[in-house]
C-alpha cells in the first residue's frame, strides 16, 4: 500500500469526528455559501444543516461537520472562531456526547401507581415467585429476564482496533454491543466487564453470574485464551455461549462468499482460499468456511503459511488446522498462497496485499480485506483488478459487520432456549443473511446486506430455531 493510499483511510471525514456547531450567521446573500466553502477548502464534509432561528440580520443554525480526527475537528472550531460575520455560539463533539452518561439505562416494564401493584411487583407478592422458582428452576426465564436476556463479556485486553486496553476502557464498545441486540432483535444485552485477564478467573466469574442470563456473548478477549474460554463455558453451562469476534466475523464472511460466488459462477468446493491473520477470527473463518463446503483453504500468519509439520510458531490450534487445510502442502509467505487463489481473506493489518499479488490470483479474484480501521488493501488500489472487494469499514460497499449476525442468532437460540450454539446454526445463519439480497439486487457491490433496509436478525432467528429443532437442542416448542 503506497503512503497517498494509507493516507486515505486517515484523510477521509468520518462520522465518528463528527463536531455539531451552533453558527449566528449575518443574514446575507452567500453567506452560508462562504463558511461551506471554507470547510470543504478545510477538508472536512457538512453532514447535517438544521435551521434554529432567522431575522432581518442573523440566522442561527446547527451545522454538523464531518472531520478526519481530532486534531482535524479542534482545526475546524478554530477557523469558524476566526472567520468574519459569524459567531460561534456552541460546539459539541458528536461521539463523546452520544456516550454521555453512558448508552444505556434500565427501565421498568411496569410502572407502579398503586400499593396493590407494589404488593405485587415486590413484597409480599414476589416472594411467591420466587418461591416458584425454587421449586422449578425453568421457571425462572418465564417470570425473570433471563429469557431475553444476554451478558456481554470482556476482560478489554483484543478491542478492535485498540488491542489491550482493559476492561474498564473497553466499556463503551459493549455498551455499543448491548444496544445492537435491542435495536435490532429486541433482546435485553448488559456489558460485563471483568478486571482479570486470568482465564480461570474469568471462567469462574462467567459461570457464578450465568444463572441471570440466558445467553453469553464473549467479546474482545486475545487469542489463544479465548478458545479456551469459550470451550470451558460451552462444556460447563446449558446455556448458548458465543465468541462474536470468532464466529459472527465468520458467519458474515460465509454469508457475504456465497453471494459473491454466485456472480462469479463458483461453488464452495472448488475454490482455494487464502487466509491472512490466524487468531481468533482467522480460524473460526477458515473452520466455518471448511464446514461449509470449502475443501481447500491456505492460511498463513506472520511467519508464513501453515503446514503440516511445521514448527515454528505453531500452537495446538494451528497444528489441529495444519492437518486439515492446505491440501498440496504450500510453503512460503503470503504471496505464495495467493497466487492462483479464487478467495483472499484478510483478518490481519493494513498493506498486507498489493495489486500485483491481486493480479496473480485465479480469475475473477474476490477480496475480502477486513483489517480494521485500515483494511489489507483499500478498494481503489485494486479497481478493475479484482472482481468483488469487501471491507470491514461502512465508507466502503460490502461492509462485513457482525450486527448481521449476532442478534439475530441469539434472538433465534433464547426464543428456543437452545442449550447451545452450534456450526449447523451458524451455517444456517450465514445462508439466511445471503438470502436476504435478492437475486435483482446482488451485484459486485451490494453482496452483503443493509442492517437498515432489511429485517436481517428475524430472518436468522427463524433458520437458527428451525435448526435447534433438527439438533434436538430446543427447550420449547417452536
Amino acid at each position: 500500500m503506497t503512503d497517498l493510499n494509507k493516507q486515505e483511510c486517515r484523510d477521509k471525514p468520518s462520522a465518528g469526528f463528527s463536531v455539531t456547531v451552533r453558527l449566528e450567521i449575518e443574514n446575507r446573500p452567500g453567506g452560508f455559501a462562504r463558511i461551506t466553502q471554507q470547510l470543504a477548502n478545510a477538508g472536512a464534509s457538512l453532514a447535517e444543516v438544521t435551521l434554529i432561528s432567522s431575522d432581518f440580520d442573523h440566522t442561527v443554525r446547527d451545522v454538523t461537520i464531518a472531520c478526519k480526527s481530532d486534531e482535524h475537528s479542534a482545526g475546524i472550531i478554530e477557523l469558524l472562531k476566526g472567520m468574519e460575520r459569524i459567531q460561534l455560539i456552541s460546539w459539541q463533539d458528536d461521539t463523546l456526547e452520544m456516550h454521555r452518561g453512558g448508552k444505556l439505562t434500565v427501565d421498568s416494564k411496569a410502572i407502579l401507581k398503586t400499593t396493590d401493584e407494589l404488593s405485587r411487583a415486590y413484597t409480599p407478592g414476589v416472594a411467591r415467585v420466587c418461591d416458584l422458582i425454587h421449586r422449578d428452576p425453568d421457571s425462572a426465564y418465564n417470570y425473570t429476564i433471563k429469557g431475553n436476556c444476554v451478558a456481554v463479556v470482556t476482560d478489554g485486553s483484543a478491542v478492535l482496533g485498540l488491542g489491550n486496553i482493559g476492561s474498564m476502557a473497553a466499556l463503551p464498545v459493549m455498551e455499543g454491543k448491548a444496544m445492537l441486540f435491542k435495536q435490532f432483535a429486541g433482546v435485553e444485552a448488559f456489558p460485563i466487564c471483568i478486571e482479570s485477564q486470568d482465564t480461570e478467573e474469568i471462567i469462574s466469574v462467567v459461570k457464578n453470574i450465568s444463572g441471570v442470563f440466558g445467553g453469553i456473548n464473549l467479546e474482545d478477549i486475545s487469542s489463544p485464551r479465548c478458545f479456551e474460554i469459550e470451550r470451558r463455558l460451552q462444556e460447563d453451562l446449558d446455556i448458548p455461549i458465543f465468541h462474536d469476534d470468532q464466529h459472527g466475523t465468520a458467519v458474515v464472511v460465509l454469508a457475504g462468499l456465497l453471494n459473491a460466488l454466485k456472480i462469479v459462477g463458483k461453488k464452495l468446493e472448488d475454490i482455494t482460499v487464502a487466509v491472512n491473520g490466524f487468531g481468533a477470527s482467522g480460524v473460526a473463518c477458515t473452520k466455518l468456511m471448511m464446514l461449509a463446503g470449502v475443501r481447500n483453504v491456505i492460511a498463513c500468519d506472520t511467519t508464513g503459511i501453515i503446514y503440516k509439520g511445521r514448527s515454528e510458531n505453531m500452537n495446538s490450534v494451528k497444528q489441529e488446522l495444519a492437518e486439515v487445510t492446505n491440501i498440496e502442502g504450500k510453503k512460503g509467505i503470503l504471496t505464495d498462497a495467493v497466487r492462483g487463489a479464487d478467495v483472499f481473506l484478510g483478518v490481519s493489518k493494513p498493506g498486507m496485499l498489493t495489486p500485483p499479488m491481486v493480479q496473480s490470483m485465479a480469475k475473477d479474484p474476490i477480496v475480502f480485506a477486513l483489517a480494521n480501521p485500515v483494511p489489507e488493501i483499500l478498494p481503489g488500489e485494486v479497481q478493475g483488478l479484482a472482481r468483488i472487494i469487501a471491507t470491514g469499514r461502512s465508507d466502503y460497499a460490502n461492509q462485513v459487520n457482525n450486527v448481521l449476525c449476532f442478534p439475530g442468532i441469539f434472538k433465534g437460540a433464547l426464543e428456543c432456549r437452545a442449550r447451545k450454539i452450534t456450526s449447523g446454526m451458524k451455517i444456517a445463519a450465514a445462508y439466511a443473511i445471503s438470502e436476504c439480497v435478492g437475486p435483482s439486487d446482488l451485484r459486485e457491490d451490494y453482496i452483503i446486506p443493509n442492517i437498515f433496509k432489511v429485517d436481517v436478525a428475524s430472518r436468522v432467528a427463524e433458520r437458527v430455531k428451525e435448526v435447534a429443532v433438527q439438533e434436538n437442542l430446543h427447550r420449547v416448542p417452536v
